[in-house]
């Protein structure tokens, strides 16, 4: 749960035939909040509150996901990007930062590569550019994903999340059909990242689903670690990476280290911390 917040404003966007939920929570410089897959605001707990002392979030459930039904169209990557790009207009929104976990992730990437008029800054934890992102046992787990998963899930915090909060709870076993299509889709958008202006961070865990060599490939693609910074940051990439140890693609939203990892970047500091008098 968001720990009782209660948003300033919430209601629904009907866009390209979704019609999307979204909450708006705090005051500040506005930062659209994605969730994960399977997922819903709620998946960022606390985190939501915390973000809202400081900034305007904008909390959304993706096409399909919590109070968002499914539509009759797949659950798409690139089209959730063009849907979020127009749900932002039609809220009144200009260029605005974006901080998403894993499929959440990957949509606000979509979003910056499709319409990056629409982005300033975008932080991005365990995203993916590529499915061959994932561990072979992963993938082969993902392949399965469909509604045959439906009566095993029912006891599981995954379904009775989704059952709380959507608008047609009997769609559970046709929305895991829909993920399921989502996850077998072959994918790669390197050519993409390659042209993206930025800036933009990559958050992973130490032992995440992602594998090191495509988080540090993603971070090359962004021009980053391709060559020393310099003695006084000459060659410093606008774009950053953070690999936080211990932690997995699981908990990492609970890691007391997230926040204070990607708000100086989102909020602009392109400076190292430095202790008193260095």
């Amino acid at each position: 749960p968001t720990a009782g917040a209660k948003p300033l404003e919430s209601g629904r966007v009907p866009v390209h035939g979704i019609d999307y939920s979204y909450e708006i929570h705090g005051q500040g410089e506005p930062l659209l909040l994605l969730h994960g897959g399977l997922g819903s605001i709620e998946m960022f707990g606390p985190l939501l509150t915390t973000l809202a002392r400081s900034r305007q979030v904008i909390a959304v459930d993706l096409h399909g996901h919590g109070r968002t039904a499914l539509g009759e169209r797949p659950i798409e990557m690139s089209a959730m990007g063009d849907d979020l790009a127009a749900l932002l207009k039609t809220l009144g929104y200009g260029p605005i930062d974006l901080l998403g976990y894993s499929m959440g992730a990957d949509v606000a990437l979509r979003l910056a590569i499709q319409h990056p008029e629409s982005v300033r800054r975008s932080a991005l934890v365990s995203p993916a550019f590529a499915n061959d992102a994932y561990y072979p046992e992963l993938m082969a787990m993902q392949a399965g994903v469909g509604a045959a998963m439906a009566v095993q899930m029912k006891e599981t915090p995954m379904y009775k999340s989704y059952v709380s909060v959507a608008p047609r709870p009997e769609d559970f076993p046709r929305f895991l059909d829909a993920m399921g299509v989502l996850m077998r889709k072959p994918y790669d958008w390197s050519a993409e990242v390659a042209k993206l202006a930025g800036p933009i961070m990559l958050v992973f865990g130490d032992s995440d689903m992602i594998r090191p060599e495509h988080m540090v490939r993603f971070y090359q693609l962004l021009g980053g670690g391709l060559r020393d910074a310099g003695w006084m940051r000459e060659h410093l990439s606008p774009n950053r990476l953070a690999i936080l140890p211990n932690l997995t693609h699981y908990d990492i939203l609970d890691a007391p280290e997230l926040l204070p990892t990607v708000l100086p970047f989102l909020n602009g500091e392109t400076m190292a911390k430095r202790k008193e008098g260095q």
